[in-house]
């Protein structure tokens, strides 16, 4: 387990790496980041068992507050915030170049570490990421956030949230802070200027975006597909398209036509 400051005070990031032919150099990575509630070497680590990802060095980061990562009280959680932390890993793991591939909110942190530290990404792979602000009230971020924050901490709202997931999702939600849940989510439902969406669409890294097929249509895809960003649906699957078709995600990460 790896570990960098991203706070100014001493909280901390951490992530697990397997180690490839770009171990202890610059570049050469891929950087698994997962959604809202989630960890990252839980929705991704068989992803890179594939045999079209062998010998790549990976790591796998949670964001602040989720996972093995500190979770500190005086932390904004905002979308911006948590890419400048993921930003603090990867300056700290040497990591120049790298393929990002980001789930959902974590997709969303990825497009916006693109925009901040270009430097850092060479490659967006995407899983349904939030690209704009005011989701649906069913979405997930949009259930957490529609609580006042002290009713989710303190008053029974992670609770009721909790009971209300799926057995697969609870059983990495149970493990992040509330509080750093709900401001995470708040963060996805206020999005950002300029727009996930916008940041995405004029970004110079290579993009991919998968979208399950049971998801429902993209919205905007013609859009994203004129700006040069490969929209792959994925037959089968829903939100959790790692767990749904791993081997479409695995294709798209190492490049391949799926």
């Amino acid at each position: 387990m790896y570990e960098a400051e991203f706070d100014g005070q001493g909280s901390r990031i951490r992530w697990t790496e397997a180690a490839g032919s770009g171990s202890g150099s610059a570049g050469a990575a891929t950087v698994y980041v997962h959604g809202l509630g989630a960890m990252s070497a839980v929705y991704h680590a068989h992803v890179t068992a594939h045999p079209a990802l062998s010998g790549r060095r990976s790591l796998f980061v949670d964001l602040p507050g989720h996972g093995i990562s500190d979770r500190p009280a005086d932390f904004s959680y905002t979308l911006e915030d948590h890419a400048d932390a993921l930003a603090a890993a990867l300056d700290a793991a040497g990591v120049r170049g790298a393929r990002v591939v980001g789930h959902s909110m974590g997709g969303s942190v990825s497009v916006v570490l693109a925009h901040r530290r270009p430097d850092l990404v060479s490659g967006l792979v995407l899983t349904e990421a939030n690209l704009d602000p005011a989701p649906p009230s069913a979405a997930a971020s949009s259930s957490i956030a529609a609580y006042p924050e002290e009713e989710f901490v303190r008053g029974g709202g992670f609770a009721e949230i909790l009971r209300r997931s799926g057995s697969t999702w609870a059983a990495t939600m149970r493990l992040a802070d509330p509080l750093a849940l709900h401001r995470s989510a708040t963060g996805l439902v206020r999005g950002t200027a300029p727009t996930v969406r916008r940041m995405l669409m004029e970004s110079p890294a290579e993009r991919s975006f998968l979208q399950g097929t049971l998801s429902g249509e993209l919205r905007g895809a013609a859009e994203l597909v004129a700006s040069g960003v490969r929209v792959i649906q994925v037959p089968g699957a829903g939100h959790n398209v790692m767990f749904d078709r791993p081997d479409v995600l695995a294709a798209a990460v190492a490049g391949e036509t799926v």
